[in-house]
């Protein structure tokens, strides 16, 4: 069961650095049940409250389209799914690019949703989130290893490269842009 920011179960959430104080607040980890967080923000120092049972899952990767953050996502994937003691905290600086991403793999791998459905399960939760390009592109490449196809594509506009989300009854024909 996932949650992002107290929304759809409990075992998710999706959190920014600037309500640092607030969330990682020992108070706010117990009342989530938090036993588990990973940090995606690329800052090793982040402290935490001295929880009982607490782990923290650094992912030294920054906000840059070329950052491997593909190399995190089964591992990633695989500790949420494992963290039955709790619910799980998933942080990066602006919780809009790289704890985005982590939990669409996380939805593809272990939920069975495509890219564009767990894109708009997570957007439903977070409306500003946007990973960048190259993480759009990593995530792509997850879900082709995943389903043997893919649900978006990239596609250049005025804006630039963004991501469109294909119709599911003709992956030829894009139903929306991602990004905008």
């Amino acid at each position: 069961s996932v949650s992002l920011v107290s929304a759809f179960s409990s075992s998710i959430d999706v959190a920014e650095l600037p309500q640092q104080r607030r969330l990682f607040s020992l108070g706010v980890l117990t009342s989530r049940n938090v036993s588990l967080v990973v940090n995606a923000s690329g800052l090793e120092e982040a402290s935490y409250p001295d929880l009982k049972g607490l782990q923290v899952l650094h992912v030294p990767v920054q906000d840059q389209p070329h950052a491997p953050l593909s190399r995190y996502f089964d591992l990633v994937a695989e500790r949420i799914h494992q963290n039955r003691s709790g619910s799980t905290l998933v942080h990066c600086t602006a919780g809009r690019s790289r704890s985005p991403a982590l939990i669409l793999a996380y939805l593809m791998r272990f939920e069975g949703l495509n890219l564009r459905q767990a894109h708009e399960l997570v957007l439903e939760q977070r409306p500003f989130i946007r990973p960048n390009a190259g993480f759009w592109r990593q995530l792509m490449e997850y879900e082709r290893s995943l389903f043997g196809c893919s649900s978006v594509r990239m596609s250049r506009t005025s804006g630039g490269v963004l991501p469109e989300a294909l119709h599911e009854s003709d992956s030829n024909t894009a139903a929306y842009c991602v990004n905008i």
